[in-house]
């Protein structure tokens, strides 16, 4: 059998949820394959046999359950990078076992991705009917009461958008040309995930933001926090890459993090010295990137251990968004921030020589 690039949270987590459901007295909600607390340690990990899916505020993903276990769909609500689909992933791995269920909105996302669409040769060959009716994935989750997943909410069109109104407030989906419907099983929901910060962002109605529960998923709060982000999310990708664990790298993971902190909010660490901020978002996620790209480099073309010259390529492709206004913002900060850290100086060489 083929190994796969990255399995789905509900296999690569499988022997977890196994353990949970095996231990999990409490009530479950119909339709799930854990209890909400069960689901909440899943997300957050026990300190032992469990691991952190996510690292962040225990009442934000409490509350983020809470609302999948009533008849309201979730919405996640955050800057680009904030863990929102990886979040959205294992909430429904947890509640569904399955997070397959996917809608990927885009400009040209057509309604039939959250409808139905046709087999057109049966189509054409019988006419309407069950057999020439090809599900969407919203479909699907109605039918069997699972999670459908909706990624980036706010880039599809308008009309799209409000196909859900009638799925989420009558949990029904008719099938005008068949004189059917749908309806959904115990268990079935949305969670559907936005960001504010894309440009062509098509904003919600009045009507569809309603039928949603929002939880917005803040940047991490400390520079610890983000660190300890970045350096599980590396290592996870360093396993299904089977690229080895460079040896002391956690500080220049904490080098990348501090540089994109910085710039993302405009000011150092010690808040003496304000800083232009570049165009991109510098989020979580590009600081995995980084991180991970330069440990690809210091395994195929070095000795192993992460260094600055492996990350700073990466650094730059990351700031460096515009090429005219961010490459003054990043040489700024060079001159006027790297350079004068003394322990930097290797950091400092490495980012001029680029």
């Amino acid at each position: 059998m083929t190994a796969v690039l990255r399995p789905h949270a509900e296999q690569q987590y499988s022997a977890e949820l196994a353990a949970l459901a095996a231990a999990d007295d409490r009530p479950r909600p119909p339709g799930w394959k854990l209890s909400p607390w069960a689901v909440t340690t899943y997300i957050l990990g026990d300190g032992k046999k469990i691991t952190p899916k996510y690292i962040g505020s225990r009442r934000l993903i409490e509350v983020a359950v809470a609302t999948l276990a009533t008849d309201r769909a979730l919405l996640l609500l955050g800057v680009p990078g904030t863990a929102k689909t990886w979040l959205s992933e294992h909430l429904a791995a947890a509640i569904s076992g399955d997070s397959t269920l996917l809608v990927q909105g885009t400009a040209g996302t057509a309604e039939e991705a959250v409808r139905y669409g046709w087999n057109y040769a049966r189509l054409l060959a019988e006419g309407p009917s069950r057999a020439a009716l090809t599900p969407s994935p919203v479909m699907r989750a109605m039918s069997e009461g699972r999670i459908a997943r909706i990624e980036e909410l706010t880039r599809m069109p308008s009309d799209v958008q409000d196909a859900l109104i009638t799925v989420l407030s009558e949990k029904t989906l008719p099938i005008p040309e068949l004189g059917e419907e749908v309806q959904a099983a115990k268990g079935f929901t949305v969670i559907a995930t936005a960001n504010d910060r894309d440009r062509g962002v098509n904003e919600l109605s009045g009507a569809l933001r309603r039928r949603f529960n929002t939880v917005v998923l803040p940047v991490p709060g400390t520079p610890e926090e983000e660190v300890e982000i970045v350096r599980r999310r590396v290592a996870q990708l360093g396993r299904a890459l089977e690229l080895p664990d460079p040896p002391s790298g956690l500080d220049e993971i904490r080098r990348v993090v501090t540089v994109f902190r910085e710039l993302r909010q405009g000011m150092t660490a010690d808040g003496r010295t304000k800083l232009k901020s570049p165009s991109g978002t510098l989020s979580t996620a590009e600081a995995i990137s980084v991180v991970a790209g330069g440990i690809a480099l210091a395994t195929h073309f070095g000795d192993g251990v992460l260094r600055p010259a492996d990350l700073a390529a990466g650094i730059l492709g990351a700031v460096v968004q515009d090429p005219v206004s961010d490459r003054v913002v990043w040489q700024e900060y060079l001159e006027a921030v790297v350079r004068e850290r003394a322990d930097w100086r290797d950091f400092y060489r490495a980012c001029r020589d680029v």
